[in-house]
């Protein structure tokens, strides 16, 4: 198994471990006794469905480190996400291999800091950011597979909106005329398209179409790089005017 952020193997205490099989062990109390009574019925009834095995240990002074793993028999197809706000991060996880067959270690990365960083709990509690983990797994494993964590934060569609931005800047500068009875600079464009495709291609709309099918946050950044091409366009071009005209009017 692959463990990030921290192992919860640390210690053997079989003492905190639930008579009962149960695949969550909420010995932090971070979840309500109704969040986690549907929690347990949903992650029972996936592996029965799906086969993958995911369960859930919050802690907090005390862990039953290594006797999880006889306990809940973790194997390949086994996930542990372990909730410990002491750290940095509340989350890790301990990742069974046949999971990286579809989601790749960077997509663990992202799913820890996306939903166990201190602003996304502080505004949806622990208990938010172990749901909204479980359920951006369970997607991908529906889906047969994710490169990265489902779903657009508003912060990250920001970005990529503000790099869309300053492609369509610098594109419009690039495009705008620098002789006279010329209407359109190729050249320039051209020459500069690698700063301005990868500004809009690869950070404005790569991440918004591989995390999301909603059009709204795409046709935004489009028509940003477009609005913000053309009024570049305009400025350059009264910048670039042959300046033999301005000799002539003075």
């Amino acid at each position: 198994m692959f463990s990030m952020g921290g192992s919860a193997f640390a210690y053997d205490n079989p003492e905190l471990l639930p008579k009962e099989q149960t695949p969550i062990i909420d010995l932090a109390k971070t979840l309500s006794e109704k969040q986690r009574l549907e929690l347990e019925n949903s992650l029972n009834s996936y592996e029965v469905e799906t086969g993958w095995k995911i369960r859930v240990l919050s802690q907090y002074e005390k862990t039953p480190g290594l006797a999880v793993k006889d306990y809940w028999n973790l194997d390949e197809t086994s996930l542990l996400i372990i909730a410990d706000p002491r750290g940095g991060n509340l989350l890790s996880f301990n990742v069974g291999d046949a999971y990286f067959a579809l989601m790749p270690r960077i997509f663990w990365v992202e799913l820890q800091t996306r939903f166990g960083n201190q602003f996304y709990v502080r505004d949806n509690g622990e208990d938010g950011a172990i749901l909204a983990s479980i359920q951006a797994v369970e997607t991908c494993l529906d889906r047969g597979g994710c490169e990265v964590v489902p779903g657009l934060p508003q912060e990250q569609w920001q970005w990529t909106l503000l790099t869309s931005l300053l492609g369509g800047i610098i594109a419009g500068f690039a495009a705008s005329p620098r002789k006279e009875n010329e209407s359109f600079s190729i050249g320039w464009l051209l020459l500069l398209s690698p700063l301005w495709i990868m500004l809009f291609g690869i950070f404005g709309i790569a991440p918004v179409v591989t995390r999301t099918n909603d059009i709204l946050p795409l046709m935004r950044n489009i028509l940003g790089f477009i609005g913000s091409a053309i009024g570049a366009y305009l400025i350059a071009e009264r910048k670039f005017k042959d300046p033999a005209d301005s000799t002539k009017q003075s």
